[in-house]
């Protein structure tokens, strides 16, 4: 029978617990599931490989912490705008209709 080492199995199971907080961020922000899903298991992946074995730390820890950080500091309106920007084709935003006056007009003026 396969047996796994338990410290590399904790060490998946911690950080695919930690990866699924950014990506819930990211549900959240209306993200497709598709996307959601190749950046948690990119991300599962390279800290993984950090964790196991830490060739290359000065280039995957600075990638790792950006990746984890920024669906918590990009807002939401953002991204999916971008997103949807990329859907569509790059094409400007319609303009927007001209602002209503609704201002009460003056009386009329009393002769002298």
């Amino acid at each position: 029978m396969l047996s796994i080492p338990p410290l590399p199995l904790a060490i998946a199971l911690v950080i695919g617990l930690l990866v699924l907080l950014p990506a819930r961020r990211l549900q959240v922000a209306g993200i497709a599931s598709r996307w959601i899903g190749l950046y948690a298991l990119s991300l599962w992946a390279l800290a993984f490989f950090l964790a196991v074995r830490p060739v290359a730390a000065r280039f995957l820890v600075p990638m790792v912490v950006i990746l984890y950080l920024a669906p918590f500091v990009a807002a939401s309106g953002p991204v999916t705008r971008a997103i949807e920007r990329t859907r569509r084709g790059s094409r400007a935003d319609p303009p927007a209709p001209p602002m209503k006056n609704v201002t009460p007009p003056d009386p009329p003026a009393e002769p002298r």
